[in-house]
């Protein structure tokens, strides 16, 4: 056989074994999600994939992880490690199945802040009267070149809603959520404007599975739960230039 009929055969085989494998680890993959949705309906399960253990497959809940066997008779709730580099497998691979596009958000929504020349972009959802969100508007202060979406997300209480809808229909939205957030100077207009954006907000953040304010998301799709420190942001903020 001419070597170049050669070459060719063996990557037709090359080919077929690894169509082969990626069917069977798919039937799988569904074989296991189908059983493991039956025995347990309550739970949502948006995927399964393979991990670095053999045997072993990530069950993504979407706001989190679990770790069943091939067949769904045993399932386990903790964190994966990797004892080599001591880092959190779970954490990491949460990290990424949430990653969020930043483009796609529908920021016209969001209340707009910029600070010094706004060149970073964040985007934050948070409740009025959620201290940890306080607590990062604080760490905010000293941020500069910073441009900072809040979306309005008012989950804690139907006070949480009022005060949102007031936000947001205030003349000046950003001195209104800064003033509130910062010097609890409660807004004083009403809430007879459009406020749909709220109830948009509460969808957006659902379909994305923020389950916690604030939860901050990062210009590379990155997501950062609760009151992070300056430091912390601003180490985040360079690395996901």
């Amino acid at each position: 056989m001419p070597t170049i009929l050669r070459h060719a055969a063996y990557a037709a085989v090359i080919a077929a074994m690894t169509l082969g494998c990626s069917a069977r680890a798919d039937q799988t993959t569904d074989n296991l999600k189908a059983t493991l949705q039956a025995r347990l309906p309550d739970i949502q399960i948006k995927g399964i994939a393979k991990t670095p253990v053999a045997g072993l497959y990530e069950v993504n809940l979407g706001s989190h992880i679990i770790y069943s066997d091939a067949r769904g008779d045993y399932v386990f709730v903790g964190d994966l490690v990797d004892t080599k580099t001591r880092s959190n497998l779970s954490e990491a691979r949460l990290a990424e199945l949430n990653k969020v596009d930043f483009a796609s958000l529908p920021l016209a929504n969001a209340v707009k802040v910029v600070k010094g020349n706004g060149s970073r972009k964040i985007a934050v959802f948070s409740d009025p009267n959620c201290p940890y969100c306080k607590q990062l508007e604080a760490s905010l202060k000293s941020i500069d070149n910073v441009t900072v979406y809040t979306f309005l997300y008012p989950v804690l209480s139907d006070d949480s809603t009022a005060k949102s809808k007031a936000i947001w229909c205030a003349a000046d939205r950003a001195k209104t959520w800064e003033a509130w957030m910062l010097d609890h100077r409660a807004p004083s207009g009403g809430s007879t404007c459009d406020t749909s954006a709220i109830d948009k907000n509460l969808e957006l953040g659902h379909s994305m599975n923020v389950t916690g304010t604030p939860t901050i998301i990062l210009a590379d799709g990155r997501r950062l739960p609760g009151a992070v420190s300056a430091d912390a942001l601003e180490k985040a903020l360079g690395k996901s230039r």
